[in-house]
């Protein structure tokens, strides 16, 4: 098994099920317009591309898209506030990220989600007692599957890039963790996207839920 240092997850979708709370984000504005609400199996999967995602399920709503940016900026306010109103930790997840501390492994988050949403939604959850890095959005020139957000954690974490493992439930995530030069992971149990395909990804490995990523790393 190659070497892992530190450990490195995305956050919606792979350390957090946040789609109930974008799903409501996002009826809410369709309701306030006059439009029935989607069922929630519309919309959950393309929770992973947060906004954007929301945007283009509920509304056919593109970036580019004439109205799409005054659009994204009504959906984030009111998105904000509601947070931690249905949103929660995947199952396992926090027995697994104690199980990587007390090993005395690393771990951090590395998330498109702005800092100014992320940071409230992760210490609500209790994920950040031990995590030791979490870069969003907005803390680098280039959001994911630009490998710069993985890179920044790298060097937060003092740890060489292809040293560290990240795991995530998109695509973007694959690429962005390729494109540092770190092992990869797919978390199967997260959003993926519509149609998608795991093994087209090109990630080392595909975990089937939290709990496999000890297992994999010889932790459990």
């Amino acid at each position: 098994m190659p070497r892992v240092a530190a450990v490195l997850f995305d956050l919606d979708g792979t350390l957090v099920d946040s789609a109930p709370d974008l799903a409501g984000t996002a009826n809410d504005m369709r309701v306030q317009r006059g439009l029935p609400a989607l069922p929630y199996d519309r919309l959950r999967p393309h929770a992973g591309s947060g906004a954007r995602g929301m945007l283009g399920a509920a509304f056919a709503l593109r970036p580019g898209a004439p109205g799409y940016d005054a659009c994204r900026l009504e959906f984030l306010e009111p998105h904000q506030s509601r947070l931690l109103q249905q949103s929660a930790a995947f199952g396992d997840v926090l027995p697994v990220l104690q199980a990587l501390s007390q090993a005395a492994l690393p771990w951090g988050i590395v998330t498109n989600k702005a800092l100014r949403m992320a940071v409230p939604l992760a210490q609500g959850l209790g994920l950040l007692a031990d995590g030791r890095v979490l870069v969003g959005g907005d803390s680098t020139p280039f959001i994911k599957p630009h490998p710069a957000p993985l890179l920044e954690a790298a060097r937060r974490l003092a740890v060489a890039p292809e040293d560290c493992l990240y795991v995530g439930d998109d695509e973007r995530d694959v690429q962005a963790g390729l494109a540092a030069g770190m092992l990869t992971g797919a978390a199967a149990w997260g959003y993926l996207g519509p149609g998608a395909d795991l093994a087209a990804w090109g990630a080392h490995i595909v975990l089937s839920r939290p709990a496999a990523l000890l297992q994999f790393l010889e932790l459990a």
